[in-house]
């Protein structure tokens, strides 16, 4: 089935980052030196890699793995990377990304953080990452998320063969729902509902930018989505043009990837 080789791609994807981040791991605890002097040793004979040089990408895959899997985690994970609310800087509140930087906070001639803070700090991400392997694992994931998944691209290729065509309303009306669904979805899970019995993108759009689940630069572009779908669905003044079309479609595979 489409969904278990999509659930097998996702596990696969997963181990692979879980493995690359205890290579990273290796790596940092080798440049701020937290190891002695044999395994120090031991460590450089192995082909490690640059973690200054390969976090970020890790970073950016890992978070969002743990924002589908384990939402409820994201914001913790995040924090280890950089704390947006701390007044100070000192062993708690040091983040990776001020070690990518060097930085380094004293008071008088005593460190009070330097680049040994980040350990831990990257090995609570690891930790995060690794109970999103065991929830996937688990009998408690809700498999909707890898069906939806699939279900969503099968309508998508069909958007894109209808484009092809020259069906172009009815493409931006597959789209549309599409869109409409998948904004739906992402609703329900932040638990944000409405009175109304059938909103509308734009009104599903405002109560997810009224949540704080997206910002104003994603708002603006599922609106300026939903602009070319009501064109497709209702607008008799002119008939969409291609690249409008194909721009919706592409539009919404990229908030279907990248909105949770």
């Amino acid at each position: 089935m489409a969904v278990e080789s999509n659930l097998t791609k996702f596990k696969d994807g997963l181990k692979n980052l879980i493995h690359e981040g205890e290579l990273l791991k290796l790596s940092l605890a080798l440049d701020v030196k937290v190891v002695d002097s044999k395994m120090e040793k031991k460590l450089r004979e192995l082909k490690l890699p640059m973690f200054k040089e390969n976090y970020e990408q890790w970073y950016s895959l890992s978070m969002q793995v743990v924002k589908q899997v384990l939402p409820d985690r994201l914001p913790d994970f995040i924090k280890q990377y950089k704390d947006e609310k701390r007044k100070q800087t000192d062993f708690l509140t040091y983040g990776i990304s001020d070690y990518m930087i060097g930085l380094q906070t004293t008071r008088g001639l005593q460190v009070i953080a330097d680049e040994k803070a980040a350990f831990p700090k990257f090995e609570q991400q690891l930790n995060i990452l690794k109970s999103a392997q065991s929830r996937l694992e688990s009998s408690l994931f809700d498999m909707l998320e890898i069906l939806q998944a699939d279900l969503f691209d099968d309508e998508l290729d069909s958007a894109t063969e209808l484009c092809k065509k020259g069906f172009l309303r009815g493409a931006g009306a597959v789209a549309g729902v599409v869109l409409e669904k998948h904004l739906s979805h992402v609703c329900t899970k932040h638990n944000i509902t409405t009175r109304k019995k059938d909103p509308t993108i734009n009104d599903l759009n405002q109560m997810l930018k009224n949540g704080s689940v997206i910002d104003t630069p994603m708002w603006r572009f599922i609106q300026h989505l939903g602009d070319i779908r009501n064109l497709c669905d209702h607008n008799k003044d002119r008939d969409p043009t291609k690249e409008e079309v194909e721009d919706l479609i592409s539009g919404v595979q990229k908030v279907i990837k990248t909105l949770f």
